[in-house]
C-alpha cells in the first residue's frame, strides 16, 4: 500500500502527490551527455545502469474541482517492457492507487497531461480484453496541448516511440479531451504554460492559492538530480532549449517561493528551489 500522501496547503487550494508506482531505466539515458562519474554521485545505478524513477501525479482541490495532474504510465506495456523498466506487477491502476490514499477516483473532474508520452498519460484510458480504450476517469473533462497531440500523429523516427495514440485520441474523438492552444488557465488559478525543451510543446503546470504557488516541473526537470540547467536528458529533442527555459522557469520558482513538483524524482515530492553558486540551483526540502 503506498504511504500516506505528501501535501501542500496553499490558501484554500490543496496539492497532494500521488506516486503511481516505482520503475528503473537507463542512467545514461536520463543525464545525455553528463559523465556517469557525475550523475552516478546523486543517483545510483544498478548491474544495468539504470536507475530509480518514479511516475509522479499531483493530485489538485480548490473546492470547486479535483483536479489530477499526469496519468502515469496505465496498462499499455507489455511483459517484456514491464520487465525492462522493472515495473512492479502489482502496481495496480491509478484509480486503485488513488483510493489507496483516501480520495475518491470519481470525484477528478479534470485531468490535465503536461505532454503526451506514454508514462505520464498512459492512465488516461484503460484497456479491457476485446475492448475499446475507455477513460478512467468518466466525469473528468481532460486537456492537453493540440500542438503537442499534432506532433504526436507526425511519427518522427526520434520519438514516435514515446507516443501511444490509445492514450489520447479515444478522449480528443469523444470530445472528453480538450486540445489547448499555448498558455491556457484550465480552472481558476490553474495553469498549463508551454516550456519548450523536452520536446517542442511540453507544459508546466501551476496551481495558485493563498498567494502562494505550486509548479510540476514535468520533465523540464524530471528528478532533483536535473536542477543543474546543464544537466540535460538524452531524451530531449531541443537541448539547448531545455537549458534556457530550465534557468528562466527554476529562477522564476526561487524568486517566488514557489513549491515545486519533479515528472520522477522518487525522494523529493515537493521541493523549494533555492540559488547555488555552483549548480545554479539546489532543490530544499518543504
Amino acid at each position: 500500500m503506498p504511504s500516506p500522501s505528501a501535501s501542500l496547503l496553499l490558501g484554500d487550494v490543496e496539492v497532494f502527490h500521488i506516486r503511481y508506482a516505482t520503475y528503473r531505466w537507463d542512467g545514461g539515458a536520463l543525464f545525455g551527455v553528463v559523465p556517469k562519474t557525475l550523475w552516478s554521485r546523486k543517483t545510483a545505478a544498478d548491474d544495468l545502469n539504470r536507475i530509480e524513477l518514479a511516475f509522479n501525479c499531483y493530485l489538485v482541490r480548490t473546492g470547486k474541482h479535483t483536479i489530477l495532474i499526469e496519468t502515469g504510465c496505465g496498462d499499455k506495456m507489455d511483459a517484456r517492457a514491464q520487465a525492462r523498466m522493472a515495473l512492479p506487477a502489482d502496481a495496480g491502476t491509478l484509480s486503485s492507487v488513488i483510493a489507496s490514499h483516501g480520495f475518491d477516483p470519481e470525484s477528478i473532474d479534470i485531468v490535465i497531461n503536461s505532454h503526451l508520452h506514454w508514462d505520464h498519460c498512459g492512465g488516461n484510458t484503460i484497456l479491457a480484453s476485446g475492448a475499446p480504450p475507455r477513460p478512467a476517469f468518466q466525469r473528468a473533462r481532460y486537456f492537453a496541448s493540440r500542438a503537442e497531440w499534432e506532433h504526436a500523429h507526425e511519427r518522427l523516427a526520434r520519438d514516435s516511440i514515446s507516443y501511444i495514440d490509445a492514450n489520447y485520441d479515444p478522449l480528443v474523438e469523444s470530445g472528453q479531451m480538450t486540445l489547448v492552444e499555448n498558455d491556457s488557465e484550465v480552472a481558476p488559478g490553474i495553469w498549463m504554460r508551454r516550456a519548450p525543451g523536452h520536446n517542442r510543446d511540453m507544459m508546466v503546470i501551476t496551481a495558485s492559492g493563498g498567494g502562494e504557488t505550486f509548479c510540476f516541473l514535468s520533465d523540464l526537470v524530471p528528478t532533483v538530480a536535473h536542477l543543474q540547467p546543464t544537466w540535460v536528458a538524452a531524451f530531449d529533442l531541443y537541448p539547448l532549449e531545455t537549458i534556457e527555459n530550465k534557468t528562466r522557469w527554476l529562477t522564476a520558482a526561487a524568486e517566488g517561493n514557489w513549491r515545486c513538483g519533479f515528472g520522477h524524482d522518487v525522494e523529493m515530492p515537493f521541493a523549494r528551489i533555492l540559488p547555488d553558486p555552483k549548480t545554479g540551483f539546489r532543490a530544499a526540502e518543504v
